[in-house]
């Protein structure tokens, strides 16, 4: 049996009671996890500073002296303290325990050489430090111990308990000596050489215990690689393998449907990034493997024209297509833009949704089943058991990160065939994240916006220049626009976001009176049929004024909008921010997105609005994001849980995790079921790692 399969009790110094913790609270339930609990940062112990040279800096410092006595201090209501007084050849110092005095009273030895280590304060004269670590200095020379100093990860549940750094840090030294720290190497010679990577038995060791600055810099880096390219190993050869396994329905013509809507009723010419990504689409289609492709593109990037070309191709070869949507409005927006698109050409397109009345629902099912329906547009209700398709070819899903793993495998299962597969997203997903979250998935980026569309303007201002900013809304107004007012919704304290519109509708109201303005309002608490008639008369343009909270967020198409007021743009995330500002720019008309804060801004709310006012590109908005935020917040719960990476970091470490996918396509181009004699023992790790629960089991 493999060593680190050991079950971590048996580790000595460890024992069931000390096991139990460990596994409930660091979930170390075996030798290998123990040694994979890195540490999270190093403290230099390579200095020994003399009592003279103390400052009160708050950093953890180590000191090399004797105890000379030692005493309890009462401090009333029963409480006490123990202090010692330490000192060395520049003078002395305090050294204080409020917690386990007695065994401490009993086990220090006077007189007797100790190095302490930890924290130092000062109290008016004197430093003293609490609760140190302590060592004999005889026990401190011999002890396999390194310059950089390991912490490691803990919880006050272990420290509580007596687990503290310390004794993690020895569990660790036994684990290198019963295993003799021979750990077999897993990645071939020839990426070793050529990427310079330290062997894995140096790489674990100085990872625990550096013996310098370079060595730990080069175990890391080399613990990093490992770690990322056994991820694009996984998620490359699930693609390989769907792509042999999973037999697609190929669309082998360009038929009349495509030709005629391509050369007849194209609204405006297609852009070249709408191009390139139609050309990686047919080519999917066309071959003998099922497509499983992510779109991303900004919002009006023209993600639905690309949309509709594919079901025309799906129809062209006499298949049936879907698109769903994670919202009704959304789904709607998508039928009305699909419809009048498709105006001119025979094609049937319905929309199915929570409201669908029931004999219209009868009218759906007859046509789905019978082949004469060829799109259906619709929300979760195309899930229903009861929507089954003639010949369902392809599948487009809309913000597929509102939907759950189970609901998508629903739609697959709708044909015998599995259809092909389009996930479209306005998110923009950084790089390092979509390699990670969809590195099974072929990835089609749209970026660029239609001729025609000019770049948003946003400009950020403060509460204090609210006139100003009311009269730039007149003015527009009078030049026949439409404005967007948003208010942030904030869940906790539903009262305070309802009060904040209220008050705001309130004074926008007294600045724009009525006859002369009109003002539409929008939030949570209207009944849905409210909702949309608001909605409708502001994009009938029967309204100037859109007073809302976050829930214009998707979906509402206005092009006559030209301006976007976002009140406490401090309390917006920056994806949601740009998801707002996308709402206006649709038409021909120069349009405006204006950040009102209050002047208090924190750091993180400074660096928003200053990348806002920067770009209006999502993706570099993305990446500034994912810095802020780091990648479990940006991927929601659902998925944040997906990268419970061990060393690696993917906002740190980009360019590992490039280097990492690039050997691995190469390797997988070489020697897919990596039978060479070379790749054995790589092999070998291959399959171990794949029987865990980790993140591949969580990916579509």
């Amino acid at each position: 049996m493999n060593l680190l399969e050991t079950p971590i009790e048996y580790l000595k110094g460890v024992g069931p009671q000390r096991g139990d913790l460990l596994r409930k609270e660091l979930g170390i339930h075996k030798y290998a996890d123990l040694l994979n609990l890195f540490p999270n940062r190093y403290i230099d112990r390579t200095r020994y500073y003399k009592i003279n040279e103390l400052q009160n800096s708050n950093s953890e410092v180590q000191i090399v002296g004797k105890i000379i006595n030692i005493k309890t201090v009462e401090q009333g209501k029963g409480r006490s303290r123990l202090v010692a007084t330490f000192v060395d050849d520049t003078g002395q110092m305090e050294l204080v325990w409020f917690q386990g005095q007695k065994w401490i009273r009993e086990s220090i030895k006077i007189n007797i050489p100790y190095v302490i280590f930890g924290k130092v304060t000062q109290f008016g004269a004197t430093y003293n430090m609490a609760h140190p670590e302590m060592e004999f200095l005889e026990e401190h020379k011999a002890s396999l111990r390194s310059a950089m100093q390991p912490v490691y990860p803990s919880t006050e549940k272990l420290g509580n308990k007596g687990i503290s750094n310390k004794v993690i840090n020895k569990m660790i030294q036994q684990l290198f000596v019963e295993t003799q720290a021979l750990f077999s190497e897993n990645l071939p010679n020839y990426l070793l050489d050529e990427l310079k990577l330290i062997p894995k038995n140096a790489a674990l060791f100085n990872i625990h215990f550096p013996k310098s600055q370079d060595l730990l810099a080069k175990a890391q880096f080399r613990l990093k690689f490992e770690e990322l390219f056994f991820i694009q190993l996984q998620l490359i050869t699930k693609n390989l393998i769907r792509k042999h396994k999973i037999k697609g329905m190929p669309f082998e013509r360009v038929g009349e449907n495509f030709t005629d809507f391509y050369n007849n009723h194209l609204p405006f010419d297609l852009t070249n990034a709408q191009k390139r990504v139609l050309k990686e689409i047919r080519n999917d289609l066309g071959s003998n493997a099922q497509m499983n492709r992510l779109l991303q593109g900004d919002v009006g990037s023209g993600k639905t024209i690309v949309a509709l070309m594919c079901m025309l191709l799906a129809k062209d070869n006499g298949f049936q297509s879907c698109l769903m949507a994670p919202t009704e409005i959304l789904a709607n927006q998508h039928f009305n833009g699909i419809s009048e698109l498709a105006k001119e050409l025979n094609i049937k397109i319905k929309i199915l949704t929570g409201s669908t009345k029931t004999a219209e629902r009868k009218i759906i099912h007859e046509a789905l089943e019978n082949g004469t329906l060829d799109i259906l547009i619709g929300t979760h209700a195309l899930l229903e058991d009861k929507v089954q398709f003639h010949n369902l070819g392809l599948a487009i899903i809309d913000e597929q990160h509102r939907f759950g793993v189970e609901q998508r495998s629903k739609l697959w299962k709708k044909n015998d065939v599995p259809p092909h597969v389009l996930v479209m997203t306005a998110t923009p997903i950084p790089r390092t994240l979509a390699m990670s979250l969809y590195g099974d998935l072929d990835i089609s980026v749209i970026d660029e916006l239609p001729p025609g569309r000019k770049p948003i303007q946003t400009v950020h201002r403060y509460d204090s220049n609210r006139l100003k900013v009311w009269k730039f809304l007149k003015d527009e107004i009078a030049k026949g626009r439409q404005v967007y007012i948003v208010y942030p919704l904030i869940q906790e304290s539903e009262k305070m976001d309802y009060k904040d519109l209220m008050d705001g509708y309130e004074s926008i109201s007294r600045d724009f009176p009525l006859p002369q303005y009109s003002i539409s309002i929008v939030h949570g608490k209207m009944k849905p049929a409210d909702k949309d008639e608001e909605m409708r008369r502001f994009s009938e343009g029967k309204t100037n004024i859109m007073v809302a909270t976050t829930v214009i967020e998707v979906g509402v198409n206005v092009p006559n909008a030209s301006v976007m007021v976002i009140e406490s743009a401090e309390r917006f995330g920056l994806s949601q921010l740009h998801q707002l500002r996308g709402r206006v720019g649709r038409g021909a008309e120069q349009s405006y997105c204006i950040l009102m804060t209050s002047h208090k801004l924190s750091n993180d709310s400074k660096i928003r609005m200053e990348t806002m006012v920067r770009t209006n590109d999502g993706f570099e908005i993305s990446e500034v994001d994912l810095k802020l935020r780091g990648p479990g917040d940006i991927m929601g719960k659902q998925q944040s849980g997906v990268l419970n990476l061990q060393i690696a970091d993917l906002v740190k470490d980009k360019e590992i995790l490039q280097l990492a996918r690039h050997h691995a396509i190469k390797l997988l181009k070489d020697d897919a079921p990596m039978e060479k004699p070379e790749h054995a023992k790589l092999r070998e790790a291959f399959i171990e790692l794949s029987k865990k629960k980790t993140i591949w089991n969580y990916i579509s």
